[in-house]
């Protein structure tokens, strides 16, 4: 079962949103668009709200398992999260082939 489906239909997967530091925010902030020097100091800005949050773990988590490609979750923005999700396939096929 794919963490998507469940979500959508179990809000205990989401509750740490409620205590989330961007949920005062404009989520526009969050997810900037263009390129260029506006767009990466938007993205700090994000990143500096995101330092001072207490569900930072968990939202980066719910990002990850979401596959959320778009934004700033948990703190990292695209790029970063993709080199997490691509780490962690890596460290399972490793195990995979380890065991097998």
């Amino acid at each position: 079962m794919r963490i998507e489906r469940t979500f959508k239909h179990d809000p205990a997967l989401s509750a740490w949103m409620a205590s989330a530091a961007c949920a005062g925010e404009d989520p526009e902030l969050f997810f900037p668009t263009g390129s260029g020097a506006r767009v990466r100091h938007q993205v700090r800005r994000a990143k500096l709200v995101c330092e001072r949050c207490p569900v930072r773990p968990a939202c980066l988590e719910w990002s990850l398992v979401t596959f959320q490609d778009a934004g700033v979750w948990g703190g990292l923005d695209e790029e970063e999260r993709r080199a997490i999700r691509r780490a962690r396939r890596a460290a399972r096929a490793h195990a995979r082939s380890a065991i097998g």
